[in-house]
C-alpha cells in the first residue's frame, strides 16, 4: 500500500467510526434518561463492569464518572468471581458493558445481582441477550461495522460504548448540578488543577493600601514595604478609589512630589477582581491591561492582592 493510500485508509478508519457514532445518535431513547433516572436514585457507588475491550472502555468510564461527582470504580468481571463480589453493596448500580451480551466472564457478575437485588444497566448490542435479559434498563448499541478491515477488532462498537459513556457521566453531571467550583474538590493537580485555580488560592491577604490625604512621603514607605510595585488609595471608610503604581510615581515627580497628596497622583477606578474568579481569568485582565497586579475587593473593601508573578509561580501562563 502506497502512502497516499495509507492516508486515505487511515480516513476512512475514522470515517467508520464516525459513522458509528452518527448511528449512535440517532439511536438513543428514553432508555438513557431511564439509566439516568436509575443511577441519580441510587445512593451508593456505580460499578462499571466488562471484559476484554469493553473492559478497558469501562475502566475510563468509571474514571470520568468518580471525576464529575458520581462515585464509580470498576470491578473486572473474572476477579469478581474470585472475591471482588464483595466490592458490591446493595446501594450500588453495575454499568456492564458487552457486545454480545453473552460473554462468559460476567456469568458470577449476573448471577449476584440477580440474587441480591441489584441494578443492572447494560450496554450492548444483543437486547436479546442474557446481559439485557438480567438488567434493569438496556441501552442497545446500534449494529454496525467495526472498523477492522476483517470486522473482528473491536472499534467503532468501543467508540460507540466510550461515547455512551460520556453521555452518562454528562448526564449524571447535570442533574447533580456538578459545578465548575466542584470540578477543583477533585481534581487538584495536573492541567484541570491549574485551570481551576482561583484568585483566593493565589491572592496576598497583606495588602498595600493609603488614604486619601496621605503624603506621599508616607505612600512611598508603604510600597517600599509590600514590595508589589503598587498601593491602593482608600476614601475615608475604606473602600478602594485608585491605585498608585510605579509609572504614577515617575508621571507625577517633582520638587515638592513627597508633599503631594495619594489622591493627586493615583490613577482613579483601578481595575479589582473577586477572590471566586478564576486565576487565568486574571491573568487576562492583567495581560489586556498590561499591569502586573490586580487588587482583590468585596464590596469594594481590599481583601488581597494577585500579582503576576504568583500566577508564573503556580505554573499559569
Amino acid at each position: 500500500m502506497s502512502k497516499e493510500n495509507e492516508l486515505e485508509y487511515a480516513k476512512s478508519v475514522i470515517q467508520k467510526e464516525i459513522d458509528g457514532l452518527a448511528a449512535l445518535r440517532e439511536s438513543l431513547g428514553n432508555d438513557i434518561i431511564r439509566a439516568v433516572d436509575l443511577l441519580c436514585e441510587k445512593e451508593g457507588h456505580v460499578i462499571v463492569s466488562g471484559m476484554g475491550k469493553p473492559g478497558h472502555i469501562g475502566r475510563k468510564i468509571a474514571a470520568t464518572l468518580a471525576s464529575t461527582g458520581t462515585p464509580a470504580f470498576f470491578l473486572h468481571p473474572a476477579e469478581a468471581g474470585h472475591g471482588d463480589l464483595g466490592e458490591i453493596s446493595s446501594g450500588d448500580v453495575l454499568l456492564i458493558l458487552s457486545l454480545s451480551g453473552n460473554t462468559q466472564e460476567l456469568t458470577p457478575v449476573l448471577s449476584y445481582a440477580n440474587r441480591f437485588g441489584i441494578d443492572i444497566v447494560a450496554v450492548t448490542g444483543n437486547s436479546e441477550s442474557v446481559l439485557a435479559k438480567s438488567s434493569a434498563v438496556c441501552i442497545r448499541i446500534p449494529e454496525n461495522a467495526e472498523a477492522c478491515p476483517y470486522n473482528l477488532a473491536p472499534t467503532t462498537t468501543t467508540t460507540m460504548m466510550l461515547a455512551l459513556g460520556d453521555v452518562i457521566a454528562l448526564c449524571l453531571l447535570k442533574r447533580k448540578e456538578f459545578r465548575r467550583e466542584d470540578f477543583k474538590k477533585l481534581h487538584p493537580g495536573g492541567a484541570i488543577g491549574k485551570r481551576l485555580l482561583t484568585v483566593g488560592d493565589l491572592m496576598h491577604k497583606e495588602v498595600p493600601a493609603v488614604f486619601e490625604d496621605d503624603l506621599m512621603k508616607f505612600v512611598l514607605p508603604e510600597m517600599t514595604r509590600k514590595s508589589f510595585g503598587c498601593v491602593c488609595v482608600l476614601n475615608k471608610i475604606g473602600k478602594i478609589v485608585g491605585v498608585i503604581t510605579d509609572g504614577d510615581l515617575r508621571r507625577n515627580i517633582c520638587s515638592n512630589f513627597l508633599e503631594m497628596k495619594a489622591s493627586e497622583v493615583m490613577t482613579p477606578n483601578p481595575k479589582v477582581v473577586s477572590k471566586e474568579m478564576f486565576a487565568q481569568e486574571a491573568i487576562k485582565i492583567m495581560n489586556d491591561c498590561k499591569i502586573t497586579g490586580l487588587f482583590v475587593t468585596e464590596n469594594e473593601f481590599p481583601r488581597g492582592i494577585i500579582h503576576i508573578h504568583d500566577c508564573l509561580r503556580a505554573g499559569l501562563a
